[in-house]
């Protein structure tokens, strides 16, 4: 055997053992932050079971970009941003960068406030207190936890989603509203039904779901010693297979969760009238006496622990991004000493975060405004990973099949439309 091909059956091992089978997992895991949960929680409070089919249909989409994302990062060697700083203008890399930083952190900051609130529901401390004890145990853990250890209590803390399936079966919904829901879409073209149509597609696809996945890639090779961009780049047809099946257990869990808490709450809020929805809090405790304390429980008890996963994904991916940007060292494997700047700027995110709930803001309409401006800035970043990812500069000769293009171009195509839609229903 050349010293070639036992490099190459190294790199397939190695990489193929200790490549994760759950990055995935923790990604759509945090796809179902406090802010989709909101969404999701007002979309069946308010339309009932007429949106279930939300579920099956943005599958495909998450499973394309969140696969483009993970290549991009196996075959570059590099996070998105790194990949923007190297190959593209800067004008365009801080104008992606200041929509993300600021999308980030205002969802961070309101998945800070809906945790609070639920935690609130029992035990009876201030809001406030509540998020700066929160914000703090998070960041200790960022700083002092190494990445194994993070990367596995990511994993754990996505279980938690499984809440909303059983919160949903103590439900009772009824079987063919659901069946209806999920097979026949009814379309309302209204202002209301369309923006809540864009949210749930912009906090399905949300931008931050990208830069984490590739990033994650890199902090995966980084565990294994190759600590060098020439080692990174590259990934064999095995990995990436790998990568396709991991991506697609992920995301179908991720819609489950969606799927589960847009029928938990418009088996019981919307059949009872309670169509609106102001704080999490509310829907949690809105449930307890339709569908039994457990419920209501349950529902909130998800709300906190996909909070803990989620919040970090968002202040330590902003941080991610903008040392990219700005080049300097970073990486959930690195000492704080070494990465300061890194670890300084995922404090900063989670310091604005805990101001932003000093404000008197609503958690739940900043997650929904969230979703929406979610919604408008997705679409020119996933063309840009299209981009990205046919350029054969960055990709060599791994750039994307016909078939990932068309499902891209579909995806992308998708969510135009939708924008486009919630514009025009401006005007009705």
């Amino acid at each position: 055997m050349t010293e070639q091909a036992d490099t190459e059956a190294d790199r397939r091992t190695s990489k193929g053992i200790g490549r994760t089978v759950g990055l995935a997992l923790i990604a759509g895991a945090a796809d179902d932050d406090c802010s989709a949960i909101g969404t999701y929680a007002s979309a069946g409070a308010r339309f009932g079971p007429d949106l279930l089919w939300t579920a099956p249909v943005t599958l495909p989409m998450m499973y394309t970009v969140v696969y483009l994302s993970s290549k991009l990062g196996q075959v570059s060697g590099r996070g998105l941003f790194q990949v923007m700083a190297d190959f593209y203008p800067r004008w365009l890399l801080w104008s992606v960068l200041i929509g993300v930083l600021i999308g980030n952190t205002i969802e961070a900051a309101a998945d800070l406030g809906a945790m609070a609130a639920a935690i609130n529901l029992f035990v009876p401390v201030p809001i406030p207190i509540v998020v700066a004890l929160i914000a703090a145990f998070m960041f200790a853990l960022q700083v002092f936890g190494s990445y194994d250890l993070l990367r596995n209590l990511f994993r754990v803390l996505a279980l938690a989603l499984l809440a909303y399936v059983v919160s949903a079966v103590l439900a009772r919904p009824e079987l063919m509203q659901v069946l209806s829901g999920t097979f026949l879409p009814k379309l309302h073209f209204s202002r209301e039904y369309l923006s809540i149509l864009v949210a749930i597609i912009g906090t399905t696809l949300s931008a931050y779901l990208y830069t984490w996945q590739s990033n994650q890639e890199v902090e995966e090779e980084k565990a294994l010693g190759r600590t060098t961009l020439e080692k990174r780049k590259g990934a064999t047809t095995e990995e990436l297979r790998r990568s396709r099946h991991d991506i697609l257990i992920g995301m179908t869990f991720s819609n489950l969760i969606m799927y589960f808490i847009i029928l938990s709450t418009g088996s019981t809020l919307h059949k009872a009238g309670q169509t609106r929805i102001e704080t999490a809090a509310q829907a949690a405790e809105a449930l307890r006496p339709l569908a039994g304390d457990a419920a209501g429980i349950i529902f909130a008890a998800g709300l906190i622990g996909v909070g803990f996963l989620a919040v970090p994904v968002m202040t330590t991916g902003a941080a991610f991004d903008l040392a990219q940007t700005m080049g300097w060292k970073h990486g959930m494997n690195a000492k704080p000493q070494d990465a300061a700047g890194f670890y300084l700027a995922t404090g900063a995110f989670t310091l604005i975060a805990v101001g932003l709930n000093f404000f008197g803001f609503n958690p739940m309409q900043a997650l929904i405004w969230a979703g929406t401006v979610q919604g408008f800035s997705t679409p020119p970043l996933l063309l840009l990973i299209l981009l990205m990812t046919n350029n054969r500069r960055i990709m060599g000769d791994q750039v994307n099949s016909r078939s990932t293009n068309i499902l891209g171009g579909i995806t992308t195509v998708a969510i135009f439309a939708a924008s486009i839609g919630l514009v025009a229903s401006w005007f009705l």
